[in-house]
């Protein structure tokens, strides 16, 4: 498939999503089987850890098509980028979509401060420039969106792996926003 064919079978699977149709395709012991010598999934999610966010779910898929990578806010750390780049690497990975969500619980931390412990704080941080980027007065809705975008910049600029990928045409980043009301996914 072609990157945009994978953006449409995405969008495709979200429609199912939100008109309650899912398919539920690939997800018997014959796709459990044939996935047994590898994976090869078209799709990278960098997603919140929220659990209301199941990308999945979401975009109507089966085994062995997403790699799922979760950290609260969606944020690209050291870890998830590597998870990312092996997929790339090792996978054939040609989409990467970073899901921000509704009511990020995350994002909604960042942007009210406080010391959060250090563990948090040092998550929280890496949403910062996201505050900075939406503006003064900015409303947690544009920061969780802004946050995805610079997220899906991020990525490229931060890891020759993903970054050549992009470069040379083999992947692509698209930033996007899960509505936890209807389920529907907005490609931002």
């Amino acid at each position: 498939m072609s990157v945009q064919e994978t953006l449409e079978r995405l969008k495709a699977g979200n429609a199912r999503f939100v008109e309650d149709k899912l398919d539920g395709q690939l997800q018997d012991s014959t796709r459990r089987e044939s996935l047994t010598a590898g994976q090869a999934p078209h799709t990278i999610v960098l997603s919140c850890a929220d659990s209301r966010v199941v990308p999945e779910l979401a975009f109507d898929t089966g085994l062995g098509e997403l790699f799922v990578v979760r950290v609260a806010g969606n944020i690209a750390n050291t870890s998830s980028i590597a998870s990312m780049e092996y997929a790339v690497a090792h996978c054939g990975t040609k989409l990467i979509v970073v899901l921000g969500h509704q009511s990020c619980g995350a994002v909604t931390a960042a942007v009210g401060g406080g010391d959060n412990g250090y563990n948090l704080n040092h998550l929280l941080a890496h949403i910062t420039p996201a505050i900075q980027a939406a503006g003064e007065g900015a409303d947690v809705t544009a920061v969780i969106k802004t946050n995805a975008k610079l997220v899906a910049e991020e990525l490229s600029s931060r890891s020759s792996i993903i970054g050549n990928a992009v470069r040379s045409g083999d992947v692509k980043i698209a930033p996007a926003y899960y509505n936890l009301d209807s389920g529907k996914v907005d490609f931002l």
